[in-house]
């Protein structure tokens, strides 16, 4: 979605930024130093309500040992006034606004950045604000947001990163799986049943993000080493070049650094021309309120998501 009057100038680097929400689950360092700006959701825990701003309020590792000693986490959607707050001061110094949010099939803050946008490209008109609703989550996201770093380096304007980014986000793939699904019961992500079945038989739900954002399983395989080894093999059928891959890919996990670590050595053992190594995050406080710990989760990019 965009707002803006054309005015007819050109776009050079220094002229917009490149926005992100705090579900992107990349470290701070990392944001910053590829020149990215980001606004945070907020959590509950036991009703006390936090900042999430990429672990820095409260670490991931104290966040989830919180959870696994029962504390009740919720979440709440990035509103209006919050939106129109972050980005006027942007507006305010010249700057064009290119903002990738969560996915409109998880959250409803997309919407409240559309109406933001709204709201402010009537008070700059010479303004350009771009909304993106990624259809994603995570470092899914991040990852995208790392290319549009990229491609931003290398000289395209703001409207060459719009057209790129709606054209190419549902490339971005997005497969991960939980040990433990009493967080997605809680959810309404997955049915009670399919929950305690899940339980009782050592199933852990191979899921995707599809094409309209939201979270879908995919196939029920029992214990964590196959589908470890499931995951790994979609990445081979959908990722670009299967096996020649030369993308990058990010793994993240909800306080389960070994499983994650044993999806990266998988996938860098199987796809030797992958760009560096994977890298390697931890799922952050709004994304794991919802997933609970247990959650691993790989992105790279590929074929279109379509269903």
């Amino acid at each position: 979605m965009k707002y803006y009057r054309d005015c007819g100038t050109e776009d050079t680097m220094n002229d917009f930024i490149l926005s992100c929400d705090s579900t992107i689950d990349l470290t701070l360092e990392h944001v910053r130093a590829r020149g990215l700006e980001f606004i945070s959701y907020h959590f509950f825990l036991d009703g006390v309500m936090y900042k999430d701003d990429l672990g820095q309020t409260i670490p991931h590792d104290q966040f989830y040992e919180k959870l696994k000693k029962g504390a009740d986490a919720k979440t709440s959607q990035i509103n209006i006034e919050e939106y129109l707050e972050y980005f006027t001061p942007y507006l305010e110094q010249g700057k064009d606004i290119l903002h990738v949010s969560l996915s409109s099939g998880l959250s409803g803050s997309y919407n409240h950045a559309v109406t933001a946008a709204k709201e402010l490209s009537e008070k700059y008109p010479d303004r350009k604000i771009y909304i993106v609703d990624s259809l994603g989550a995570s470092s899914g996201v991040g990852l995208i947001m790392d290319t549009l770093a990229d491609l931003r380096d290398e000289g395209k304007n703001i409207d060459e990163l719009y057209g790129w980014v709606e054209e190419n986000k549902l490339r971005m793939n997005y497969w991960f799986f939980s040990t433990d699904l009493s967080f997605y019961v809680k959810g309404g992500r997955i049915t009670k049943t399919e929950g305690m079945l899940g339980g009782l038989l050592g199933i852990c739900p191979l899921m995707n993000v599809n094409s309209q954002g939201k979270l879908v399983p995919r196939e029920k395989v029992r214990t964590k080493k196959r589908v470890i080894r499931e995951l790994v093999a979609r990445m081979e059928e959908y990722a670009d070049g299967g096996l020649d891959y030369s993308g990058k890919c990010y793994v993240v996990h909800s306080a389960c650094y070994e499983d994650a670590r044993e999806i990266a050595d998988l996938i860098e053992a199987r796809f030797p021309k992958i760009n560096g190594r994977v890298l390697i995050n931890s799922i952050g406080t709004t994304i794991g309120s919802h997933s609970g710990p247990g959650t691993a989760a790989v992105f790279f990019w590929g074929k279109k998501r379509e269903d």
